[in-house]
């Protein structure tokens, strides 16, 4: 049959292989033809309310001019250069909005293209660091069920073993600990204690306050903050994975700003570029920095990607950096966050929703139900939330919003009385 006489989601079967799917059982995809605001459009003309900024990503709004605009600029005068000998102003300028941003001590990026490269430098970093100097740590601490992608430092550190199964006998050497809740954290910390004097241990992989893959898990910042100290204390070098939790989400513009203790690394994608453009950059201190800085030309960071720094996805960066410190999008979050706290007044008491628990923008709970009776809950859920035109993806039980910043009243109203149906429904 010749491709005109073809639907969107037939032709797609044809080629195309997506990511985190069995094909075998998924069923067709959904043709999305048009996004705008807080909406996305299907083939057919349905509208869906996207209640998770399509992956945490399009935080202002799909196609926002003010984004849209400034990169059609740039490509007219730079789309893509060398970033290796070469630099320009996009990146240069994008650097300097940015460590206003950041924690204090950041001061030096490093550009890649997504999250699991940006969390794959990050662990680079630290275990280079240690032998630039002759220190003999070649072990990864990371939190239990953690998530930091899919590159194999990423897999390696994450807990999550649905994703690593295949892989797992290939992987760098990795300690875990369980995360302080507040009620655990004198345990936790007698556990990383033991750890430390078991393990030579070079860095430590968190994601700070929010695990997002485990569900969007929440952890007391107390706890984390007493981790990073100690680790801090016997020289390992602490990464924040904030691609996540970064630019707002969590109601400041990092979530490792909620902690006393700053980490030595940080590594950001996702919100970074707006939905826009693919990027991602991992900030150190300058003593990182200094550990790679010398005459020796093998203590260097040999780490690159083709696309390194692109102008065009700096420059979507730097538009979204200027909408974030905006009083307009502060106002915006601060709005989301007040309705999530209304509407989880509205559903606390639901003999359905456990464990409800709300940062920032981010709101999430778990379906307290019999799942056997249902089998596959979650593509149930999913099915049912896409019927009622509202864009979520439940982790197994968990359903959570992190919508983007600039939805309405009305859209976030939907979101909510299609989760209320939901509760009444399963």
């Amino acid at each position: 049959m010749k491709k005109e006489n073809l639907s969107l989601a037939q032709r797609d079967q044809k080629h195309l292989w997506h990511p985190l799917t069995q094909h075998k059982t998924s069923g067709k995809m959904l043709p999305i033809v048009k996004a705008m605001g807080a909406s996305l459009f299907d083939d057919k003309g349905k509208e869906y309310i996207d209640g998770i900024a399509s992956w945490y990503t399009a935080v202002y709004g799909h196609c926002n001019k003010k984004i849209t605009q400034r990169v059609a600029a740039q490509m007219q005068q730079l789309d893509q250069v060398v970033f290796s000998g070469f630099t320009h102003a996009p990146a240069i300028e994008l650097s300097e909005a940015l460590i206003n941003i950041l924690p204090n001590n950041q001061q030096k990026l490093f550009f890649s293209d997504n999250g699991s490269t940006a969390t794959e430098i990050g662990i680079k970093m630290a275990l280079q660091y240690h032998h630039n100097q002759g220190n003999d740590r070649k072990v990864m601490l990371a939190f239990e069920e953690g998530f930091h992608g899919d590159t194999f430092g990423a897999m390696s550190v994450s807990g999550l073993s649905v994703y690593n199964g295949a892989f797992e006998e290939h992987f760098i050497e990795v300690v875990r600990l369980a995360v302080p809740m507040g009620n655990n954290n004198r345990e936790v910390l007698e556990q990383l204690r033991d750890l430390i004097s078991k393990y030579n241990i070079a860095g430590f992989i968190y994601e700070p306050l929010v695990q997002g893959a485990a569900g969007m898990k929440m952890h007391d910042a107390e706890g984390l903050n007493t981790i990073l100290k100690v680790c801090k204390q016997n020289n390992i070098i602490t990464i924040a994975d904030e691609v996540m939790t970064g630019f707002g989400k969590t109601g400041k513009n990092f979530a490792s700003e909620y902690l006393e203790t700053s980490p030595d690394i940080i590594c950001m994608s996702k919100a970074l570029t707006a939905g826009l453009l693919p990027m991602a950059i991992t900030s150190c201190t300058q003593a990182i920095f200094d550990a790679f800085y010398s005459e020796d030309i093998s203590k260097g960071l040999f780490h690159g990607h083709t696309y390194t720094a692109n102008p065009l996805a700096c420059t979507a960066a730097l538009a979204g950096l200027e909408l974030l410190t905006s009083k307009e999008i502060q106002q915006d979050i601060k709005r989301v966050m007040e309705s999530h706290q209304q509407f989880g007044q509205r559903i606390k008491d639901h003999s359905k929703v456990k464990n409800l628990r709300q940062l920032g923008v981010i709101i999430a709970f778990e379906l307290d139900v019999e799942m056997e009776r249902y089998g596959d809950l979650r593509n149930q859920l999913f099915a049912h939330f896409m019927e009622n035109g509202v864009f979520l993806r439940p982790l197994g039980s968990t359903i959570y919003i992190s919508a983007p910043y600039i939805i309405s009243k009305v859209e976030l109203e939907k979101i909510y009385s299609a989760i209320e149906a939901a509760l009444e429904k399963f």
